[in-house]
């Protein structure tokens, strides 16, 4: 049976700056950086939370023919793709730390159904949400237009 998540793919244009930015910027620990079969893969995560990794794949990965490499390029460097919501306790403080780390933010912190948001890039160019869930948001004696509100 499946037990959870291990490793999330993020597309990466640059490993090598992607790690740093992972890293210095946003706080995570590098966990991997291997070559395999020519291939090389760079893990990092978030501390704390050492079953769960990243895992920053170039976007020109062996496999992939050049039509969807340029393709997909193109797309990460665009901010078309979402790479996920990573949770915080304090939307607003964490934003304001990250932004004086030099953190693109494209959205600040906006009151959302489900908490609080704000939305950043990292430099490929993957969009992820900052996330404060509001404590009520999976309460199931609650109605979604309740939340809503």
């Amino acid at each position: 049976m499946i037990k959870g998540m291990s490793a999330v793919t993020v597309w990466s244009t640059d490993q090598d700056r992607d790690l740093r930015f992972f890293v210095e910027k946003l706080g995570f620990e590098p966990r991997g950086d291997i070559t395999v079969g020519g291939t090389r893969w760079v893990t990092v995560g978030v501390g704390g939370q050492p079953d769960v990794e990243l895992t920053l794949v170039r976007t020109d990965v062996p496999g992939l023919d050049p039509e969807s490499v340029e393709a997909l390029t193109r797309l990460v460097g665009k901010g078309v793709l979402g790479a996920g919501a990573l949770r915080t306790d304090d939307c607003r403080g964490t934003y304001e730390k990250l932004r004086a780390r030099g953190v693109e933010f494209v959205q600040e912190p906006r009151e959302r159904p489900y908490g609080i948001e704000a939305v950043f890039r990292d430099t490929s160019g993957n969009r992820y949400a900052l996330t404060q869930r509001r404590e009520d948001w999976l309460d199931p004696s609650k109605e979604w237009s309740e939340i809503c509100d």
